[in-house]
């Protein structure tokens, strides 16, 4: 089951990934499609679903199972406007957190299977001086170890001047350099390769590698190379956008003590309240912050095409598939921008979570990508979410 990798608590927002077995306590959730299998298992898909919105503190959850030639189901569980009632819809777009690390991974092996650049490559290469100083140094970490999360850098989401600034002024515009520059303030975790430990530095400077290879942004290069050849017409990267597309609904997290990073919209608040915190809007926030990292908007359709159409091979060359799926580096936990979810059944399923200021997702697919689930939270979670674990385990264990 995935574990959140919090773009900390103490920022508001986690940009989480990471891969443990699906069993233990953790994030991981996953409904059986199965089409036809009667009201016993649509009631426990709807069930499981309530479970998910219940324990993680959420006006509402949806899920999508999309299973290649057995049709696609959609449930939904509460609200997604705690004001207006009004309901979770399919088509809703929200932001996916960490699951642009999928995107981000995809699009630079591709570009690397294009010799547009090599995986050991190192930093400094691309990017002189930028990685120096407190033992830190581009020039022994290559672009391999960023996406495999074994540089050793410090997550700077972790930091915790960033975090009172973030709480003071969330609306600030936060640039890639500015991040990574708070990271190195800081000493590595452990030296290149040593080890391994998610880091959200990791992704940001994967972004500006590929904007300096190619001289795109990695937004743009991303919907060149994945979003445009998987159709994934409703996904963005908004950079510093505050709003959501149309249609969507509203997203929530509790404030306890310390203000919340996320932008307030007074107008839709709901009055209750859950442990020491009040139920805010944050809907509207500068995602500038996450960038490479985190910043991706997404609807549960797109996010099932993305985990079907990368692990069918459309996107990326088999060769570099295999890496994603590597996890020999992290001792089984994490591959590139891919993580395995290993249910107590023996069935293994990839695929990536991501949580952001008043949102949590989950996308996974079985290793052929013909079986897929997303879903969706619209609430920062809490941690611990074992409802995720029955959600998966419904739909893809079998029957006993």
């Amino acid at each position: 089951m995935p574990t959140a990798v919090a773009l900390t608590a103490a920022l508001g927002l986690a940009l989480s990934g990471c891969g443990t077995a699906a069993t233990e306590a953790g994030r991981d959730a996953g409904p059986r499609a199965g089409a036809g299998a009667g009201g016993g298992q649509d009631g426990a898909l709807r069930g499981a679903v309530r479970r998910l919105a219940a324990q993680g503190d959420a006006p509402g959850a949806a899920a999508l199972i999309r299973r290649t030639g057995g049709g696609t189901r959609f449930v939904a569980s509460g609200v997604a406007d705690v004001r207006t009632g009004r309901r979770i819809h399919r088509s809703d777009h929200f932001r996916a957190g960490s699951l642009t690390k999928t995107v981000v991974a995809a699009m630079t092996l591709r570009l690397a299977a294009q010799g547009r650049f090599g995986l050991g490559d190192t930093v400094e290469e691309h990017l002189p001086g930028l990685v120096r100083g407190h033992g830190n140094d581009g020039r022994n970490i290559t672009i391999r170890q960023l996406l495999n999360q074994t540089s050793g850098l410090f997550d700077y989401t972790e930091d915790p001047v960033l975090a009172r600034q973030l709480s003071a002024a969330a609306d600030r515009i936060r640039t890639p350099a500015s991040l990574v520059h708070t990271a190195l303030t800081h000493r590595p975790y452990f030296a290149p390769g040593a080890e391994w430990r998610y880091s959200n530095t990791n992704y940001l400077l994967l972004g500006m590698v590929v904007q300096r290879a190619t001289g795109r942004s990695y937004a743009a290069q991303a919907r060149r190379e994945v979003l445009g050849p998987l159709r994934l017409h409703r996904t963005s990267f908004p950079g510093t956008r505050t709003t959501l597309p149309a249609p969507h609904g509203r997203a929530y997290t509790r404030e306890s003590g310390a203000r919340d990073s996320g932008t307030r919209d007074s107008r839709t608040r709901d009055s209750g309240t859950r442990g020491d915190g009040v139920r805010r809007d944050v809907t509207d926030l500068n995602p500038s912050y996450a960038g490479a990292a985190g910043e991706l908007v997404s609807t549960l359709d797109d996010l099932s095409h993305l985990l079907s159409g990368l692990l069918r091979g459309t996107v990326v060359p088999r060769a570099e598939l295999r890496q994603m799926r590597n996890t020999a580096a992290s001792a089984g936990q994490y591959g590139m921008g891919l993580f395995p979810v290993r249910l107590s059944c023996g069935v293994t399923l990839w695929g990536h979570n991501g949580e952001i200021t008043g949102s949590y997702a989950l996308a996974v697919a079985t290793p052929d990508g013909r079986h897929t689930l997303a879903y969706r939270l619209n609430s920062t979670a809490g941690p611990g979410l074992t409802a995720e674990t029955s959600l998966l385990e419904t739909e893809f264990c079998p029957r006993r």
